[in-house]
């Protein structure tokens, strides 16, 4: 009888524990049971793995630092913004992922982390901020919004350095507005994680936009800390970690 499949790191077999063994996504020939495993068994799995994965047909995969052609490693600039920000996660480490973008990419992605961030507080703590769409007092979330960028503006160095003019106005009117009319990320609408990475085409974006959230207001989802998705993440980001997790987010669809 041929030995039942099993775990690379951990040695762990289908149906043990009620786990469920998923394949390294870049050579689909190694089992592992969890991220962690897989983590951990990179170091060694690396050597063989870019051998193993050298006759797979040609695969356009998202990663951490955008969407790429396995054949090409040419990213692919992500749906919705007007250019692609490599590295994001070391960005987000270093808390400069809104620097080096354009004024409009920043508008939308600080309108939907807020947006992200009254789904997830109304999904997972039935929270309504007071003047929100959640509330069901306003037709718009503009109030609890403002007082979200205010929040940012208060965190030194989170926002670009043209946020703040040398007179000292601020793009918080304008960033306002613009949710207002942007055909996606509007303020008049509500917004779940799917909907995010419909609309970006990064299956982490959300996760960047809930760390982007928690720097700015202190608390993650739920009071979840971002802090070990980002060390993880920027180990990828600079080859130290596995680098095709795709098929390996064993966590629920939230």
């Amino acid at each position: 009888m041929a030995d039942a499949p099993k775990c690379a790191k951990c040695s762990k077999t289908t149906g043990e524990g009620g786990i469920a063994l998923k394949r390294c996504a870049k050579c689909k020939s190694v089992l592992y049971c969890s991220r962690a495993c897989q983590t951990a068994d990179w170091k060694v799995h690396k050597k063989k793995c870019g051998l193993a994965a050298g006759t797979v047909e040609p695969v356009v995969l998202t990663t951490p630092e955008g969407t790429h052609n396995f054949n090409s490693g040419t990213p692919v600039v992500p749906k919705g913004l007007d250019s692609t920000l490599p590295k994001p996660f070391t960005h987000l480490h270093h808390k400069t992922w809104l620097h080096n973008r354009s004024e409009k990419d920043v508008f939308r992605l600080l309108i939907d982390s807020f947006r992200l961030m009254l789904d997830d507080d109304y999904k997972f703590e039935n929270h309504t901020p007071e003047n929100s769409l959640y509330s069901g007092s306003s037709p718009d979330s503009r109030i609890p919004f403002r007082s979200f960028l205010q929040q940012a503006q208060r965190k030194s160095g989170l926002l670009p350095p043209w946020w703040t003019a040398a007179d000292g106005t601020t793009k918080l009117d304008e960033c306002v507005a613009f949710g207002l009319t942007d055909e996606f990320s509007n303020l008049k609408c509500a917004v779940d994680k799917g909907g995010i990475i419909d609309y970006y085409g990064q299956s982490n974006m959300p996760m960047q936009l809930r760390i982007l959230r928690e720097q700015i207001t202190g608390r993650g989802p739920m009071g979840q800390s971002g802090a070990a998705m980002i060390t993880m993440h920027m180990a990828m980001e600079s080859g130290q970690g596995p680098q095709y997790m795709s098929t390996l987010d064993l966590s629920n669809n939230v």
